[in-house]
């Protein structure tokens, strides 16, 4: 519920400061669940998006137009009809819903003038647009019989009203005595207190609230002290003071490059925020932004799978050769066993089942067991050919592990690969290291390697020296081996796949403040990038080799530095 009752107010204030007075040009309807409406002012033309789409209801002003289709379909046209040219006189928020009204004023056939309201209702699945002449449904975007809901019809005829199912208050018109009363006599969290018993908060305003309140969102709301139910109330009170004068802060919390949460209320518990001076400009960047990353993330499912196929096949294969390897430690016991048969066999007896002997590498003595079928000669061939036997397996089992394991660490990397995977030519090129790798068959064998259109990802940091980072194993090849010099310094977290992270120098001192930025890069973006802090190794580039015949992205070093970085890059400027 980031489209929370705040974020409606906001755009309510926006809206009304560019669209009063303006008159209905267009009315489209590209989509199923949206309107798009073309607004003419004094101050310029505007287009204004209306989606009541169940997954993505929104609202917002967009210089973008939308084909609209050859046939408008009936909603759109009833809409132009008695809107068309329309004057929009008011748009209202009923308390802190979820919910818009624009009242528009036009002329009848008969000329008279009249007024008809369009009401948006950001409800997730039960978003919808509807039209109304007063409190009398005209026709909605989405209609709504007693067989889909037993709360409310949406039908044209019937009455329009805001179902009250909730019994949530309104928080704009609240004081202490309710607050205490509706909220902090409940055993649940603190947080949940509140955005579950007033209308148009979400979980994360109401999360913000307590950290503004040093409160711990956790704790459960009846169980608060007096002083601490008093500043938690004096918070939510601002901020509703702020919200009844029009006063709002839209900003973005981002997690890496990915926006992750948006309110029209500053989010302090947050250090990655970038504000916004319309909510607009918000909502579009958001959207674009999180559809942008959804695409790739759906593209590159395909990738995913094969890639967590193989690396699961690949551990099994691994635990297997692990302990094959692990049963060849005995080895060296049967060559022990079959030596001292050989050198005290004159002594055991015809048909001993065991003989005591003294181990001359240990001077211990020992009990071998032995076979009374055989003779002491045949037992001692018995020991040294399960001696050669395991001596065979483990020097197999040692090189096929290390093929195993390089193997992981190379899918490894794959994986790190498509999550900082950012456009489709970056998929592109993990597709061909994985076709190369032998993992995806190629249909048609081209005349030449894929050409490499990705460009690696470039920081400055805040002492102006630039920092590159290799989105995937090809870029990292690229970066090591054929651009930086090798006075560069070379970048890489501890054990775990990661970027390769190039940091130039330009022949100057490097100081320690952006050797910090370098590694928090190199920690970032590696497989560790959900931990608070990863080991990082860091050595000049001409100390860093690659192996003949090895995979992309593989090298070796033998000398480095190592450094406990953050994985937090926010204060970090991309170019």
């Amino acid at each position: 519920m980031a489209l929370d009752g705040i974020v409606i107010s906001n755009i309510k204030h926006e809206l009304n400061e560019k669209l009063i007075g303006g008159r209905l040009y267009k009315i489209a309807q590209p989509e199923a669940d949206e309107l798009l409406l073309t607004i003419k002012t004094q101050n310029g033309q505007y287009r204004l998006v209306i989606s009541a789409n169940a997954s993505l209801p929104l609202i917002y002003l967009t210089d973008d137009n939308k084909p609209s289709p050859m046939t408008a379909p009936n909603f759109c046209m009833l809409l132009r009809k008695h809107l068309g040219n329309g004057r929009i006189i008011g748009i209202t928020q009923p308390g802190l819903e979820r919910i818009l009204d624009i009242e528009i004023e036009h002329l009848n056939e008969m000329g008279d003038v009249c007024r008809k309201h369009l009401i948006t209702e950001f409800m997730g699945k039960h978003s919808n647009i509807i039209f109304c002449d007063g409190d009398t449904i005209l026709d909605s975007i989405k209609r709504v019989s007693s067989q889909m809901s037993s709360v409310r019809e949406v039908l044209p005829g019937r009455k329009y009203f805001i179902p009250n199912t909730s019994d949530k208050k309104n928080p704009l018109n609240t004081n202490y005595d309710e607050f205490k009363n509706t909220a902090l006599t409940r055993p649940v969290s603190t947080s949940k207190a509140i955005y579950s018993s007033y209308t148009g908060i979400s979980p994360v305003a109401a999360e913000e609230i307590c950290f503004e309140a040093s409160i711990n969102s956790d704790k459960p709301a009846n169980c608060l002290e007096e002083n601490e139910s008093l500043h938690l109330f004096n918070i939510f009170s601002n901020i509703m003071d702020n919200i009844k004068n029009n006063i709002f802060t839209p900003n973005i919390v981002y997690i890496g490059d990915e926006p992750k949460e948006f309110s029209s209320i500053p989010l302090e518990m947050f250090d990655n925020c970038t504000k916004y001076d319309s909510v607009s400009t918000l909502l579009r960047d958001f959207y674009s932004k999180k559809d942008a990353v959804t695409r790739i993330r759906q593209k590159s499912s395909d990738l995913r799978k094969i890639v967590s196929t193989a690396l699961e096949r690949s551990v099994k294969k691994a635990d297997i050769q692990e302990k094959q390897l692990k049963d060849t430690e005995k080895r060296d016991k049967y060559r022990v066993y079959g030596e001292l048969i050989n050198t005290y066999g004159y002594n055991i007896p015809e048909g001993s089942k065991e003989f005591k002997a003294l181990n001359y590498y240990t001077n211990e003595e020992i009990t071998i067991p032995l076979d009374p079928t055989l003779t002491p000669r045949e037992n001692s061939v018995k020991y040294f050919n399960k001696y050669n036997k395991l001596k065979r397996t483990f020097e197999a089992e040692s090189v096929q592990i290390k093929e195993t394991r390089a193997e992981i660490a190379h899918l490894e990397s794959v994986a790190s690969s498509l999550d900082i995977a950012v456009s489709e030519d970056d998929l592109a090129q993990v597709k061909e290291e994985l076709i190369e790798s032998g993992y995806i068959h190629r249909h048609q064998t081209p005349s030449k390697k894929i050409k490499i259109v990705s460009k690696p990802l470039h920081f400055m940091s805040s002492d102006g020296f630039d920092i590159y980072v290799g989105k995937n194993n090809f870029q990292n090849d690229e970066l090591t081996f054929k651009f930086a010099n090798g006075s560069d310094w070379w970048f890489h977290a501890k054990n775990m796949a990661g970027s390769h992270v190039i940091l130039k120098t330009d022949g100057k001192e490097i100081p320690d403040r952006t050797f910090e930025e370098a590694a928090a890069l190199a920690a970032h973006f590696s497989k560790g990038h959900s931990q608070d802090k990863v080991e990082v190794d860091y050595v000049l580039k001409k100390e860093v080799k690659k192996p003949a015949g090895s995979k992309p992205g593989f090298v070796v070093y033998y000398t480095n530095y190592s450094m406990i970085a953050s994985t937090f890059i926010g204060e970090i400027k991309q170019c």
